[in-house]
């Protein structure tokens, strides 16, 4: 693929995956958590809500350091 098609492609794949503004919780959490007074408990879900929106961009991040280390190996 030359670098002008490639570099196209990596564009609109990073576009498609910005995804849209999104509520971070379900309605049922959060009436639960605005219902009760209890802050540890909403600072559990928040913290629940970052660690498994974090490992996706981990496991991603990894794969396409693999992908780098192999394209410039064959170089």
């Amino acid at each position: 693929m030359p670098r002008a098609k490639f570099s196209k492609f990596f564009l609109g794949i990073c576009i498609f995956l910005l995804g849209v503004s999104a509520n971070a919780q379900c309605a049922m959490c959060r009436a639960a958590l605005e219902s009760s007074g209890n802050t540890v408990k909403a600072e559990a879900v928040n913290d629940g809500i970052v660690f498994l929106m974090a490992i996706p961009y981990i496991i991603v991040a990894g794969i396409g350091f693999v992908v780098y280390k192999m394209y410039y190996k064959k170089k």
